[in-house]
């Protein structure tokens, strides 16, 4: 399947920022809905953001207000801009793509993940 490259992880320490890229070759982003997701250590992978072809955005609620994501269609390329960094955001961050929102993340592409820490 379509290889997702992450970057952009590393380790920020409380209150800073990162911002990681989900780059998609192979297909045309603007058709696909997007996402980001994380795990964390002995816990489930949650949703973090999601984004729609049709630009709208939705949010978990423990990262409203501080993360971001947005798609740079010409470019192929989706972002996650994290702001205010807790240490509860320590986790690896996937970044998903499906073609629809009937469509089940479990049932698209995935990355390899990302990981990010946030410790002092």
């Amino acid at each position: 399947q379509v290889q997702l490259v992450e970057s952009g992880g590393g380790l920020a320490q409380p209150g800073g920022s990162l911002r990681l890229s989900c780059a998609t070759p192979g297909f045309v982003l603007s058709t696909h809905v997007m996402g980001w997701y994380r795990q964390a250590p002995g816990k489930q992978r949650e949703v973090v953001a999601v984004t729609t072809s049709d630009g709208s955005t939705n949010y978990a609620d423990s990262v409203k207000g501080r993360f971001t994501i947005s798609r740079d269609n010409d470019k192929n390329t989706v972002y996650l801009q994290m702001d205010s960094l807790k240490p509860e955001d320590t986790a690896i961050y996937y970044c998903n793509a499906r073609r629809s929102m009937l469509v089940s993340a479990s049932r698209g592409i995935w990355g390899q993940g990302t990981q990010v820490t946030v410790s002092t």
